[in-house]
């Protein structure tokens, strides 16, 4: 089946509103993320290779006290989350160098359709102070990554109130700060259970408003996204090369739809996507699942305080260094904590992003645009499909048509060189998945 549009039936894409998306974001309770983060912070350090054994300090306390958590959750929920630990023994490595056991404590919540598509929320156990090696020092953490735990805990709580269609992943992570161990266990086990990530959402400092540049500011956020995959072939980037795709990344795509989302749903909040894997020359626990070639963004803060990050306690000069609980506004880590709950509420109901969309239209009048039929009984929530389109030098998507459940749009008279082109699948909801770029370079996968 195939359908039609014309180039001047362009229009921008219909804007379309979900109660239940609202009720998720305005569920996300400040006090409840203070309380987690002030317990967090009660376990003195959190470092990688600190205590395992004491109740009440040290990394083991912690990851304890957080599975207990998920567990209430479920509890509640009955028994809609499964809750386990992912481990794996790291050792001769410049910040590990004994063997250690890295802990990750994960909690799933099974689709009801499509149980074997996942989105994740993550965020870091670990903790550390100046000198990345000291594992008995006191290291708060509270914004870093203290703040990212307690989202991904409150996200559980309230999409545990809700069931969906595809599966979704609530994990603490250990080991970031000597590696991004933690990271690389998860991702592994994700590639050899064959997962099918469709979004990883790393949640690292998520609660500073005050920077280190004296810029006071709750009403952004950053969403650091790469382009090209780093497991591109050769073939694949010679392909690219000629059609397009550095800046339509799967994680590109998983970012715009987030950016978009917050527009919608997420009170006086601006997101600034930005083209980098993370920040300059820096890293997060999102970059294991990009390694393996899944999508997967870093939402946090815009603007860093350097002297509260990886800091011993103290003063100096009269400023106050250390990452301390009083650095973290509680009310802006709710709101960056609702953008998360709302994306992988909208991503878990929505169907599966299209696979295997290819286009073509090389010295023609028109673009054609072609993809696989949906899984049926994986998505019986599918209405159809949205083609979109932008300039090339647009950041977001200007146009977009919906063309019901068809495998090919022809968009007449337009010509395939002027625009980058997409495709994303829609809810009888109304709810839509991120989109597609054409090609390997766009892919979400099957």
């Amino acid at each position: 089946m195939a359908w039609a549009v014309s180039l001047p039936a362009l229009s921008a894409p219909a804007f379309h509103d979900d109660a239940r998306l609202h009720d998720i974001a305005s569920a996300v309770s400040a006090e409840r993320i203070e309380k987690d983060i002030t317990t967090l912070v009660g376990f003195g350090t959190r470092h990688t290779l600190s205590d395992t054994k004491s109740d009440s300090r040290g990394i083991g306390a912690a990851r304890r006290w957080i599975q207990s958590e998920f567990e209430h959750i479920s509890d509640d929920c009955g028994g809609c989350l499964e809750v386990f630990t992912v481990r794996g023994v790291i050792s001769g490595e410049p910040r590990i160098p004994d063997p250690v056991e890295v802990v990750n404590v994960i909690a799933i919540q099974r689709g009801t359709t499509d149980p074997g598509r996942y989105v994740i929320m993550s965020g870091d156990i670990d903790s550390r102070v100046s000198d990345v090696m000291d594992y008995t020092s006191d290291s708060p953490g509270a914004n870093d990554n203290a703040s990212g735990v307690a989202g991904t805990l409150e996200a559980a709580r309230v999409l545990s109130k809700y069931s969906f269609n595809g599966t979704i992943v609530y994990a603490a992570l250990s080991g970031e700060e000597q590696g991004l161990f933690g990271g690389k266990i998860l991702a592994e086990k994700a590639q050899r259970e064959g997962w099918r990530i469709k979004a990883v959402l790393n949640n690292d400092m998520i609660g500073n408003i005050e920077g280190v540049n004296g810029v006071i500011n709750n009403t952004t956020a950053r969403i650091f996204a790469e382009g090209t995959r780093v497991t591109e072939t050769s073939d694949e980037a010679r392909l690219r090369r000629f059609t397009g795709g550095e800046v339509d990344s799967p994680s590109r795509n998983l970012a715009r739809y987030i950016d978009k989302l917050a527009d919608q749903y997420i009170e006086n909040l601006d997101t600034m996507v930005i083209y980098r894997l993370d920040r300059f020359r820096r890293g997060g626990h999102h970059r294991p699942f990009n390694d393996l070639g899944y999508p997967g963004i870093r939402i946090m803060e815009t603007n860093e305080n350097y002297t509260r990050q990886h800091q011993d306690l103290r003063s100096e000069n009269g400023i106050q260094y250390g990452d301390t609980i009083d650095g973290v506004n509680m009310e802006y880590a709710a709101k960056l904590t609702g953008l998360n709950a709302v994306s992988l509420a909208a991503m878990s109901w929505a169907p599966s992003p299209p696979a295997e969309v290819t286009i073509t239209g090389a010295v023609q009048p028109s673009t054609t645009l072609n993809w696989k039929a949906a899984n049926e009984k994986q998505n019986p929530q599918l209405a159809g499909y949205k083609v979109y389109w932008r300039y090339t030098d647009a950041p977001q998507w200007q146009f977009s048509r919906f063309v019901g459940n068809v495998t090919e749009a022809i968009l007449e008279n337009t010509v395939i060189d002027n625009y980058f082109f997409g495709v994303a699948s829609v809810s009888k909801d109304g709810i839509e998945s991120p989109v597609v770029y054409p090609g390997p370079a766009g892919s979400f996968g099957d």
